[in-house]
Parts: structure tokens; C-alpha cells; sequence
């Protein structure tokens, strides 16, 4: 999509760590809804690997981007989650924000992302705060990515094409940037979502369908789509660095990383 700001066109620029207009998100926000992703000591090596592997970006809430050293970034882009809800909440498809553009800013953050589940029985409050976000993105500048979801007591099925399609263009007309929602089933009919979306469609998480994770890379792919964003079959995995590695090659081509191991000259960074 256009857009007129310099600043948002070279954030978005930066986002796509090969310039090839796709993009392989790493989300590491879980631990808000869901609890740790690791050991406290083991976060920085877990921002290493995911790095060196190559993916073009991690997802953080505010508090967790203020633990990464600056050079451990490098190349990679960084991304401010602004919603949230927890597993133990009386409605999981929830989300309130918890965060501003102002203070992804003031953290260098490349973009900022919002969570909407469209049919769930706060979706009034979750578009509201979508299009107030995607409002003060535009002030600032900043990309905004979507994360929209047919997801609630009034779908009955979260994979139908034409749900995720309403839902993508939902993300288009309220002003967001780059759109990630989950994969159609049967998977053909993805391209139709693709078609419809005025958006680049990155797809989240695990393979519908599908047998391994390059498998469902590959698919998503074929669809046109132009990125994945996985996160717990990443940072769950035995070796998050060759996982990230494994699905950059399968994104931008077998010429892309490995890339060096991003430096650490901070002292005392966690």
C-alpha cells in the first residue's frame, strides 16, 4: 500500500531485511498471554539465534524490547506489540491495548503491531482501538502490523476463506500496513484471500494441513503469500536458529543467511 510519510517508507523499507517486499516475523510476545518462553538468562541467546538465523524482524511488548541490547538488532527489525490479554482472563479473545506509538518511539521500534479477533465479544473495543492506532501511526510515521483473527463465540469456522478475506480487508480499510492472519482451509484457496487483500498477508504460527514446517512455508507461499510469522514452533524448538534459518532460506532463497552472529559490546546488557 502507499503511503505518502518518508519516515513510514523507510521503517517499511527496513522491515524486509533482503528487500524483497517479504518479510519472516519472529513473535515473542507470549509471554503476556501464556507465560515465559524461556529462562530469564536465556533470553539474550534466544534474541541471538533468532537474529543469526535471519529472521527480518521479532515481535516484543514494550518491557521485554528494553532488555535486548541495541546490537543485537542489527539487521533485524524490531517491533512493538501494543495489545494484550492473559490465558487466565474470563474472555481469551479479549484485547486491550497496553502500549502506545509514542512509546515504540521512544524504543526504536521499526513498526508497531495491534491483535484484533473479529467475532469475538469485544470486537467493537478491539476495532476502535485499531483504528486510534492506526491514526497515530500515521502522525508518526510508523508502520502498523494487524494481527486479525476470525476468532470468537460467532465463528464457526476460523479457516473459511471468505471470513479471512472480510478480515484482511478489515485491516486494509482502517489503515494497516501489513496484514497476519491465519492460513484458509482447504490451503488453494488462500490465493483468494491473497487477491482480495489490498495488503501484503504474512501467515501466522503452525501449517494447516501440512506436515512440517517448510511444508507450511511452502504453501503459504505458493498462495502469494509475502511472509510468515511463527513464533512458538521457533522458540520452541531444539534449535531456534536453525528453525529461523530453515524457513528464511524457504522465504527469500537459498542465497540468504546464515548471517554473522549479531555483536554484544554493551556492558553489562542482559
Amino acid at each position: 500500500m502507499r503511503t505518502s510519510s518518508t519516515g513510514k517508507s523507510l521503517r517499511l523499507a527496513r522491515l524486509s531485511r533482503h528487500q524483497d517486499g517479504r518479510y519472516l516475523f519472529v513473535p515473542l510476545d507470549h509471554s503476556v498471554s501464556d507465560g515465559p518462553i524461556t529462562a530469564a538468562d536465556a533470553f539474550d541467546g534466544l534474541i541471538r539465534d533468532v537474529v543469526a538465523g535471519g529472521a527480518d524482524g521479532i515481535v516484543v511488548h514494550k518491557g521485554r524490547a528494553r532488555a535486548i541490547a541495541p546490537e543485537r538488532l542489527a539487521g533485524c527489525s524490531l517491533l512493538v506489540h501494543l495489545s494484550a490479554s492473559t490465558a487466565h482472563g474470563p474472555d481469551v479473545n479479549a484485547k486491550v491495548l497496553v502500549g502506545d506509538v509514542e512509546d515504540a518511539i521512544r524504543l526504536g521500534a521499526d513498526a508497531v503491531s495491534v491483535h484484533v479477533n473479529i467475532g469475538s465479544d469485544t470486537e467493537s473495543e478491539q476495532l476502535a482501538d485499531l483504528g486510534a492506532v492506526a491514526a497515530a501511526c500515521d502522525r508518526w510515521g510508523m508502520p502498523l502490523l494487524a494481527m486479525i483473527y476470525p476468532r470468537g463465540p460467532r465463528v464457526t469456522d476460523p479457516h473459511d476463506p471468505v471470513l479471512i478475506s472480510h478480515v484482511v480487508n478489515i485491516a486494509a480499510d482502517l489503515g494497516v500496513d501489513i496484514v497476519k492472519t491465519v492460513l484458509a482451509s482447504p490451503v488453494e484457496r488462500m490465493a483468494e484471500v491473497v487477491e482480495s487483500s489490498p495488503l501484503p498477508v504474512i501467515v501466522a504460527g503452525g501449517g494447516l494441513g501440512t506436515s512440517s514446517l517448510a511444508d507450511f512455508a511452502t504453501v503459504a507461499l505458493s498462495a502469494g503469500c509475502r511472509g510468515l510469522a511463527v513464533g512458538r514452533r521457533v522458540f520452541g524448538s531444539a534449535d531456534p536458529r536453525a528453525t529461523v534459518l530453515e524457513l528464511a532460506q524457504i522465504l527469500h532463497g537459498p542465497s540468504s543467511p546464515p548471517f554473522p552472529e549479531p555483536s554484544l559490546r554493551m556492558a553489562g546488557a542482559l
